[in-house]
């Protein structure tokens, strides 16, 4: 009798097993299996894995060592769910009602503006010079009515964040220098903007060295495009309480075909508590040490205080490179909960990610990939608003 693929799997994971071992068993028995005809693949399936072996071709043993006792990691490749995905009566076409709900509001003049815009400082003690009646949301996005209606991310850091994500950071393709009027000591200084019209990178964390394999190694992205491991990106969840939430068309891209799916819900008296962004900046590894299996669904909150704690949460706007110090978002004022710290994550949580974008009912394949980075925004554009998570202040 043979085995189906699926079932296969299921009896294959042994209790007690790390999951490298289990997948580097599984890698060789399936194989196995194949080759002798007692595994039954529909043709239709790919049959694919993330297979990062050994330079020299080794399999692993199940304590994770290759043959030639080099360490390597296994992870199960998923393209034959994409192939699933496509004769899955779930997937069938049916009218999104969220397709086309964009409301368009054109960009003002910032120096005609009087709302507040994002990315800023976000360093602990910095003040925006934008007094602004706007108060932000202070709880846990789930607490409300938003939920999540797209991920993305940028090159580089839109906001900043001193000894984290600024001017001292690095990267591959280096970094970006601080405007001549921002001070580091948070003070507000003579305007002097940047006319840069091209697509941008931001800042940059301070963990790329050179020296180590873990940023330089190159990594084989099957899903997300045009990604760089030792790079810096943002990236951002948006949530709307105007989000068609709970439903196959909860995530959608564009983004703002997600907030105002359900324009009606939302009330423009509370805007800041309707519609919200998490941000968090990672440096990307070539290290399964880093790997997070669920990047699509919002920040990532660990117990250890290590990951989602240090979050500064202030009114803003929309951001993207199409904005500037001279070109200001409408979309305003919003709540931004974004962590100040800067992590570490494997380049295989991001594929995983655009691999789940990937199985939306919406078509999100126009987020696959980094975005440009609007410049740093100006202290007179900044909400004074400023709450830190942390310290409940």
């Amino acid at each position: 009798m043979k085995l189906s693929y699926a079932s296969y799997v299921i009896t294959l994971l042994s209790p007690g097993k790390t999951a490298a071992s289990n997948l580097s068993r599984a890698h060789r028995q399936l194989r196995s299996l194949q080759e002798d005809g007692a595994l039954d693949v529909d043709s239709s399936m790919s049959f694919a894995y993330f297979s990062a072996q050994d330079d020299d071709g080794d399999d692993d043993d199940e304590s994770g060592k290759s043959k030639s006792g080099k360490s390597s990691k296994t992870v199960c490749r998923d393209s034959f769910l994409l192939d699933a995905k496509a004769e899955s009566s779930f997937y069938e076409e049916e009218p999104n009602p969220c397709s086309g709900t964009t409301i368009n509001i054109p960009d003002e003049e910032c120096d005609e503006y009087t709302r507040p815009q994002s990315g800023a400082n976000i360093t602990e003690g910095y003040v925006g010079g934008l007094d602004h009646p706007s108060v932000p949301y202070t709880e846990p996005f789930y607490q409300s009515a938003m939920c999540p209606i797209n991920v993305r991310w940028h090159l580089g850091t839109e906001h900043y964040s001193v000894d984290e994500y600024d001017e001292g950071g690095d990267g591959p393709n280096g970094n970006q220098v601080l405007p001549e009027w921002a001070t580091r000591d948070l003070a507000e200084s003579d305007d002097n903007d940047d006319d840069d019209e091209n697509v941008r990178g931001g800042f940059r964390c301070h963990h790329y060295d050179e020296a180590d394999e873990k940023f330089t190694k190159e990594f084989d992205w099957k899903h997300c495009k045009d990604m760089e491991v030792g790079e810096t990106y943002e990236v951002h969840w948006t949530h709307s309480a105007g989000g068609d939430c709970g439903t196959v068309h909860q995530y959608q891209t564009p983004f703002l075909d997600g907030i105002f799916c359900n324009a009606e819900r939302l009330d423009l008296t509370v805007l800041t508590s309707q519609v919200g962004i998490q941000g968090q900046v990672f440096t990307v590894v070539n290290d399964e040490a880093y790997f997070y299996p669920d990047l699509m669904r919002g920040m990532i909150v660990t117990v250890d205080g290590e990951h989602g704690h240090d979050v500064a949460i202030y009114t803003g706007s929309t951001t993207g490179s199409s904005r500037s110090n001279e070109d200001c978002s409408s979309y305003t004022p919003i709540t931004w909960q974004v962590d100040r710290k800067c992590h570490m994550i494997s380049a295989s949580s991001f594929d995983k990610m655009c691999y789940d974008m990937k199985m939306q009912r919406d078509d999100m394949s126009g987020d696959l990939h980094a975005h440009g980075s609007r410049e740093l925004v100006h202290d007179k554009y900044v909400a004074n608003n400023q709450y830190d998570k942390a310290t409940r202040e």
